[in-house]
C-alpha cells in the first residue's frame, strides 16, 4: 500500500488539496517505503498491472488515470463546465473531464451549482454570460453532508462558499470557465474566460434529477456512482469490514472522510485519518478495514 505526498493548491476561492495525481503539473510522489521519491506515474512505470490492473495499464499505460483531491471552499468557484474525452482530445490533445463530488460537511446555507434549470440555446448562453444572469438560469441545490453529486462532462457547474468536498475524477485539469463574478486571480488579474469553447461543449437539456440518489448504511459498502472512468462507493464503519478484491484488477483508492483506520493487506499494514488517502495495488487479493474509536468513514474508489 502507499502513501503520497500530498499538494495543497491556494485557490481565489480556497484551497484544494491533492491527494493522489497523475497530472504532470501537480504530479503525487511516494511519500514512505522503499519507493520513496518515486511519483505516482514512476511507480505505475514500474509495477504496471500489479499496480493498477492489467486492463488498466493496456488502458492508460504509465499515467495514473484518476485524480482525488479535497476542496476547502470559502467562496464560488466560477461557473464551468468539462469538454468530453472525445471533444478534449479533438481540441487539446487531452483527457476530458468527467468527475464526481462528495460533499463531507456544510454550512447551514450552502449550496451548490449543477445543471440548467430551465431550456437555454447556445444564443441565450452567450448573451446571460454577457450581462451575467447566466447564474439565473442554472439549477441551485441546497446540500448538507453526504450529499453525492455525478457532475458528466457538458453540465454546467459550481461550489460555492462554506463547505468541504471530496472530488474524484479523470486526470485532467480541462476546464472552460463560462463566469467568474468579474473577480480577479490571486495575480490581480482578471481570470481568462472561455464562452465560446463552452458553447460547444454545453448540455442545454434539463433533467429531473441532479443529485446522486442512495441510502446510506453502516458497517457495509455502499455504491455511490458508476461510469466509464471510475466506480466510487462509501464505508461508514464502527466495526471491521473486509472486502474481496481477488476478482477486481484494478488498485484501490482509499480516501477518508472522517474519524481513521487500520487497513490490512496480507502482511501488510497502513494507518490513514481525515484528509490521508491510500493506494491499495491490483495485486491485493484482499483487504480489512479495522476503525478506529471514533470509526472511519471513506471513498473507495476503482476503475
Amino acid at each position: 500500500m502507499y502513501k503520497l505526498e500530498p499538494i495543497l493548491r491556494p485557490m481565489v476561492w480556497g484551497s484544494e488539496l491533492w491527494v493522489l495525481s497523475g497530472y504532470p503539473e501537480r504530479i503525487s510522489v511516494v511519500a514512505e517505503g522503499p519507493d520513496k521519491g518515486l511519483t505516482i506515474n514512476e511507480l505505475v512505470a514500474k509495477e504496471k498491472g500489479r499496480l493498477v490492473g492489467s486492463k488498466v495499464y493496456a488502458a492508460y499505460g504509465n499515467e495514473f488515470p484518476l485524480l482525488v483531491k479535497f476542496l476547502d471552499v470559502h467562496a464560488p468557484l466560477s461557473i464551468q463546465v468539462h469538454p468530453c474525452e472525445e471533444l478534449a482530445q479533438q481540441r487539446h490533445a487531452a483527457h476530458g473531464k468527467t468527475e464526481m463530488w462528495y460533499v463531507i460537511r456544510a454550512g447551514e446555507e450552502a449550496e451548490l451549482m449543477a445543471g440548467f434549470s430551465q431550456p437555454l440555446t447556445p444564443e441565450e448562453y452567450v448573451q446571460r454570460v454577457a450581462d451575467g444572469s447566466i447564474t439565473e438560469v442554472i439549477a441551485h441545490h441546497d446540500i448538507a453532508a453526504g450529499d453525492v453529486f455525478f457532475i458528466p462532462p457538458g453540465r454546467v457547474h459550481a461550489l460555492c462558499k462554506d463547505s468541504y468536498i471530496a472530488e474524484i475524477q479523470q486526470t485532467s485539469d480541462m476546464t472552460y470557465r463560462i463566469y467568474d463574478y468579474n473577480r480577479p486571480g490571486l495575480d490581480g488579474k482578471p481570470r481568462q474566460l472561455h464562452t465560446e469553447l463552452a458553447k460547444d461543449a454545453l448540455d442545454y437539456k434539463v433533467y429531473n434529477e441532479y443529485k446522486t440518489p442512495y441510502t446510506p448504511a453502516k458497517d457495509e459498502e455502499v455504491g455511490l456512482v458508476s461510469c466509464e472512468y471510475f466506480t466510487t462507493s462509501v464505508i461508514d464503519l464502527q466495526k471491521p469490514l473486509h472486502k474481496d478484491l481477488g476478482t477486481l484488477d484494478s488498485f484501490l483508492i482509499v480516501m477518508c472522510l472522517e474519524g481513521e483506520a487500520e487497513l490490512r493487506t496480507g502482511r501488510e499494514s497502513a494507518t490513514v485519518s481525515a484528509d490521508g488517502c491510500i493506494l491499495v495495488p491490483a495485486s491485493a487479493t484482499d483487504i480489512e478495514f479495522i476503525p478506529g474509536p471514533a470509526g472511519f468513514k471513506a471513498l473507495l474508489s476503482h476503475l
